[in-house]
């Protein structure tokens, strides 16, 4: 740390045309670093809670009761429970039992597209999440750094000397590593919101694919007891 004190002491003389042009650019308050995660901070604090209103709004609390049902074939009792309800589990089989009497194979075609089709709608906003928890700290640590660049740079001005300049580094330093802080504390949230969104996802998506296979082996069932099914299968 001395020697860069030293170094800086000598004045610009000795440093590069490049380098003296880098130096100024990074010779500016870190302060601009930490609005930008303020801002960053409240974006994804509204993600958080649209995400969770969506989510909250956008499933069947009955799904296990439903698929019992469509397992023992009351199709008509599960179209008028689904009603108008949103979501990817409602969705599925409102236009699963809409293609009924096309046989199961469609259905299996329909359900999948529709799945295809709804699955985006609830990972929006996530590849937000999840890149601000990956590089926040990167944006608060590169505020530190030119915390950091300026604290040396104006105690090589000050040409302090002994007790001064450790207090001259330190509370530089200090306010620098503020940056770094912030980052982290803006990447934390993020970070689980992303993990806790995709698990909510995958949990959806299962009982999503459980009440299609429920419907498709009802209507499997059915069509294997008809008269004449086995005679047909000859």
């Amino acid at each position: 740390m001395m020697s860069f004190v030293l170094l800086a002491q000598t004045g610009n003389e000795q440093v590069g045309w490049l380098s003296r042009k880098l130096l100024g650019v990074t010779l500016t308050s870190a302060e601009w670093v930490l609005w930008v995660l303020v801002v960053l901070s409240v974006f994804s604090i509204g993600l958080m809670l649209e995400r969770t209103v969506y989510f909250a709004t956008h499933r069947l609390p009955d799904s296990e009761a439903l698929a019992v049902r469509l397992a023992r074939g009351e199709l008509e009792a599960v179209r008028a429970a689904v009603g108008e309800r949103k979501g990817m589990e409602a969705a599925v089989l409102r236009e699963a039992l809409a293609s009924v009497e096309q046989g199961p194979d469609t259905v299996e075609q329909v359900i999948a597209s529709t799945v295809a089709r709804e699955r985006p709608q609830y990972e929006r906003y996530l590849s937000f999440l999840g890149t601000l928890g990956n590089n926040a700290p990167f944006i608060g640590l590169f505020g530190t750094v030119l915390g950091i660049i300026k604290a040396f740079h104006d105690l090589g001005n000050m040409g302090a000397k002994g007790a001064a300049i450790q207090q001259t580094v330190m509370a530089g330093i200090s306010e620098a590593l503020v940056a770094t802080a912030v980052g982290l504390a803006v990447a934390i949230p993020a970070v689980v919101a992303f993990n806790v969104f995709n698990r909510q996802l995958k949990t959806l998506t299962s009982r999503t694919n459980a009440l299609g296979h429920a419907l498709v082996g009802s209507l499997k069932a059915r069509n294997g007891s008809r008269p004449g099914a086995s005679t047909e299968a000859r």
